[in-house]
């Protein structure tokens, strides 16, 4: 069974620039059965290759690791189960329904949970997501959503911040190894097979009463490990070079039931042929997916997920080169001449300040294409790339970089010019430089450039409503603490040249 990406989202444009993304429940859940050819209507469990799809392909749409999700319905269901013998979904005393064991969540239909897999899965992801965008639970390091330790404090959170799921025993100072997280990620480690780090918590970042029904009071909001944490194994892509984390067999097809092609030796580096597989004999129970590898010798099989990792020497860069001259943007696949930023992508791919992303899948149509992605978030050094391109064209090629980290010439420019960035060129503020940026910040940025010095973020708001780079009227409006996406970025920057430069 082959991956199949992400269904249909319905976007809204807003005067602000801003986008309220609305994702209809039903076609979710239609797309999604009908991907991993599965009759939602059956009321019987699927096997564990198609519920594997259920699970990872609902993951994914939510920007969620597999992993995390697909440990989660172990542990809430046992054995990846939903309905009973007698086609009657599995309720708990507490309530909990079914495979993601929802209880007593808001907002869902009560009897669609129990009646519709795909629908109870999607409740428990949007949960999951919901408790990792949390501002009172505490982050790790950066708090990339591709590593799976730092869901650490949400998928606590999924069970709840009680003093039974305290990292650490106040008492003895010894590690809650019953603490519902831990439990979880123990079945990353057994069944995903992916051996996660252990984060080291001491007894004096958690405060609770252990006679009282009250939740966990963290000592911090941000906990910084200098550890190597693990990244998702479910982002790799075609052309990707990665390499064997241990010794393991490279199979035919994708199942060990197939024969043996051999040993790829531990370290050595393969090419990554096409997106994963599920698991081919329906009847095994493997957490984990396949991937299609070529060798250096030409030979192609499969290897598991588990056993592959991403190649530390050589980053991907966060933003595709610009292209520049007259491209027509409407070649791109997902171009849409009826959005509000149709005609301010065709300006700033043709200036130079943004482009497309090359032959990519398309969430649409699973065909690789060329594609624009107006609705994916910017990082607050990709959005530095796009401002520095605009403002300061030739001293941004000219600079030399002082690190080989990929960020370096964009933050030397920052500080330079004294931009209100976040990120830096540090090795504790690099991560920083890779999360979503929010419109608060950017704005921030952007009408620094504009005066030559650095303005709080109820100006920089201001500025952009005075001089109708924006029509909100309030602050509130303005939605400063969503992320940045590509579409409203090429909008400001061209309302920007429209005022400013014409």
């Amino acid at each position: 069974m082959k991956k199949i990406l992400k269904p249909l989202i319905s976007v809204i444009a807003i005067g602000s620039l801003s986008l309220s993304i609305n994702i209809d429940k039903n076609v979710l859940a239609n797309n999604i059965a009908n991907t991993c050819e599965y009759d939602s209507a059956s009321k019987v469990n699927p096997d564990y290759s198609t519920m594997n799809c259920l699970l990872t392909e609902t993951a994914l749409i939510y920007d969620v690791p597999p992993e995390i999700v697909k440990a989660i319905a172990e542990g809430e269901s046992g054995n990846w189960r939903h309905f009973d013998t007698n086609g009657e979904a599995i309720v708990t005393a507490d309530n909990g329904i079914g495979i993601m064991q929802i209880t007593n969540q808001v907002g869902y239909n009560q009897d669609r949970l129990k009646s519709d897999i795909v629908y109870n899965i999607q409740a428990g992801v949007e949960t999951l997501d919901g408790m990792f965008k949390r501002k009172d639970l505490p982050s790790i390091n950066g708090g990339e959503r591709d590593v799976l330790e730092h869901w650490y404090f949400a998928i606590m959170a999924y069970n709840g911040t009680k003093p039974l799921n305290s990292p650490i025993v106040r008492a003895t100072g010894e590690r809650n190894t019953n603490a519902y997280q831990e439990r979880i990620l123990g079945i990353i480690n057994k069944l995903e097979l992916i051996d996660l780090k252990e984060l080291p918590f001491s007894r004096e970042h958690f405060q609770y009463d252990s006679n009282s029904k009250g939740n966990i009071k963290f000592s911090a909001l941000n906990y910084e490990f200098d550890l190597p944490l693990t990244k998702s194994k479910y982002f790799f892509e075609t052309n990707q070079k990665v390499s064997a984390t241990t010794n393991v067999t490279f199979r035919t097809r994708p199942t060990t039931d197939s024969p043996s092609m051999g040993t790829l030796r531990k370290g050595e580096i393969v090419t990554i042929t096409g997106p994963f597989e599920y698991e081919e004999v329906s009847t095994k129970k493997n957490h984990f997916v396949w991937y299609p590898v070529k060798r250096n010798d030409g030979t192609e099989g499969y290897v598991a997920s588990s056993y592959l990792n991403y190649l530390a020497s050589t980053p991907t860069p966060p933003v595709t080169p610009p292209t520049t001259g007259n491209v027509d943007v409407s070649k791109f696949a997902d171009y849409n001449a009826n959005q509000y930023w149709a005609e301010d992508f065709k300006w700033a791919v043709n200036i130079g300040i943004i482009s497309g992303y090359p032959n990519v899948k398309n969430p649409s149509t699973g065909k690789y294409e060329n594609l624009l992605k107006p609705h994916t978030n910017l990082t607050e050094n990709q959005m530095l790339s796009i401002l520095l391109r605009y403002f300061k064209p030739s001293e941004l090629a000219s600079t030399k970089a002082n690190t080989s980290w990929y960020g370096d010439v964009n933050y030397q420019l920052a500080t330079k010019y004294s931009l209100p960035v976040l990120g830096a060129n540090t090795a504790s503020k690099q991560t920083i430089a890779g999360k979503d940026i929010t419109r608060g910040n950017f704005a921030r940025i952007l009408a620094s450039m504009h005066y030559g010095k650095t303005v709080s973020q109820s100006e920089a708001i201001k500025f952009l409503r005075d001089n109708g780079l924006t029509t909100t009227k309030t602050n509130e409006e303005f939605k400063p603490n969503d992320s940045l996406t590509r579409a409203h970025t090429v909008a400001f920057f061209h309302r920007y040249e429209q005022i400013f430069k014409n």
